[in-house]
């Protein structure tokens, strides 16, 4: 039996060939991944999600971007990029054109091929970054969000689950209740 040879990838060579490529691929120390296709509902409430940050932070040094910029998560393994679903970054001297490395609150909305990773390798990977102050993992199949936030030196996690039950974002003076989030989404009933 011959092993198989493959090249890791550089980040610069990840950079440059993640403009071109479709799908988009998340980069993890040297692997290269390609992203499924999200659903509608999926795509639905990362907008909702978006469009409330877009309205409510009017302008100032803080910027919401959807689902097509990178974070960059340096670890002892190596780089990561990821594709937050909703991502919010602060730092104005945080200017790389197709990633942040400092972001203050990043989303992702869970698909069956994605939960494990958003609730086990994205959530170790994503603690480590110093500027991040919430992670947020938000159900498609159910009303049901996750929300990690920095507390002291460690984090706690918060589940909600009303439709009134709110994320408040402090440092930006922005809060989310879960009825804007899934505004219009029908979801079956147990038992069905």
């Amino acid at each position: 039996m011959e092993a198989e040879k493959f090249n890791l990838e550089t980040v610069e060579e990840y950079l440059e060939a993640e403009k071109t490529r479709d799908p988009k691929h998340e980069y993890l120390a040297g692997t290269v991944h390609a992203m499924s296709g999200a659903s509608r509902r999926h795509n639905v409430i990362g907008g909702r999600i978006y469009s409330v940050f877009v309205q409510r932070m009017g302008k100032g040094p803080c910027e919401a971007y959807l689902a097509d910029v990178k974070v960059r998560v340096r670890t002892k393994a190596g780089v990561f990029f990821y594709y937050p679903d909703v991502m919010v970054g602060c730092d104005p001297t945080d200017r790389h054109e197709y990633y942040l490395d400092r972001p203050l609150i990043l989303f992702e909305v869970t698909s069956a091929s994605t939960e494990s990773t958003d609730r086990r390798e994205k959530l170790l990977a994503y603690q480590g970054i110093a500027s991040l102050r919430h992670y947020v993992i938000v159900s498609q199949t159910k009303r049901a969000v996750e929300w990690f936030r920095r507390a002291g030196d460690g984090w706690e996690k918060v589940r909600l689950t009303g439709p009134d039950d709110a994320l408040d974002f402090p440092e930006i003076s922005v809060s989310l209740r879960l009825e804007e989030i899934y505004e219009g989404i029908e979801f079956e009933e147990a038992g069905r």
